[in-house]
């Protein structure tokens, strides 16, 4: 099987799925096929319990009560159910982060939070967190071997999060926008695929902290400035 999380690179007129995702989690956008949800449901169960390698879609269809081929009418193959039961699990992460950012009064607290809540979303989902610990030969080099689209998708993300931070004038106007958003992607994405013995994970106050001393100081412009090429 191709990486797990191929599908989140992948590219097209509208942008990554992973961008489309976001949108989807934006605009409240909802499924309303009540089989196919059973049968996602029932995927990510199956996938939860015994990985997705030694998942079938017989399986699925067993977990869901229904036929195998109605799993096949809905997901062509398995490749393709993987992709939608792991987009899902990404939506309900946007769908979380668009909450918890909500209930901070400055940009600062949105930078906290959205980090505590980035790290804590994805290490405790089952589906997300699990292929980390338990099979990241699928999950990781979808996120590292891909030239670097899926850091630069999550950092326009951020860099989009932090724009509306400076548009509202809660940030200086002449911050390195892209550059501060580069750096927090991959402080986040290096903590979550190589683990440390000395960052608490699991500490929510503790990644708080974090976020204070090293996050929130780069919403300060430094001179002189890092100038991209």
């Amino acid at each position: 099987m191709e990486p797990v999380l191929s599908f989140l690179m992948g590219s097209s007129d509208s942008g990554s799925l992973l961008e489309s995702v976001y949108v989807e989690a934006v605009e409240q956008v909802d499924d309303v096929d009540e089989t196919r949800s059973r049968v996602l449901d029932a995927a990510y169960a199956q996938f939860c319990r015994m990985g997705i390698q030694r998942s079938t879609m017989d399986d699925v269809a067993r977990r869901a009560g229904v036929s195998r081929i109605t799993v096949y009418r809905r997901f062509a193959t398995k490749d393709a159910l993987v992709e939608q039961v792991v987009r899902r699990e990404f939506r309900r992460y946007f769908d979380q982060f668009l909450i918890d950012i909500r209930q901070a009064e400055t940009a600062a607290d949105r930078v906290v939070l959205g980090f505590v809540s980035s790290l804590r979303a994805i290490r405790r989902n089952p589906l997300i967190g699990g292929l980390i610990a338990t099979e990241p030969d699928l999950l990781l080099p979808s996120l590292t071997g891909d030239g670097g689209r899926t850091l630069a998708t999550v950092r326009r993300f951020v860099a989009d999060q932090l724009r509306r931070e400076q548009r509202a004038g809660n940030v200086a106007g002449d911050l390195d926008i892209d550059f501060v958003a580069e750096m927090m992607v991959r402080i986040s994405g290096s903590l979550l695929a190589v683990p440390s013995h000395i960052i608490d994970l699991d500490d929510d106050a503790r990644l708080a902290a974090l976020a204070h001393r090293f996050l929130v100081p780069m919403l300060e412009p430094r001179e002189p400035r890092l100038d991209r090429p």
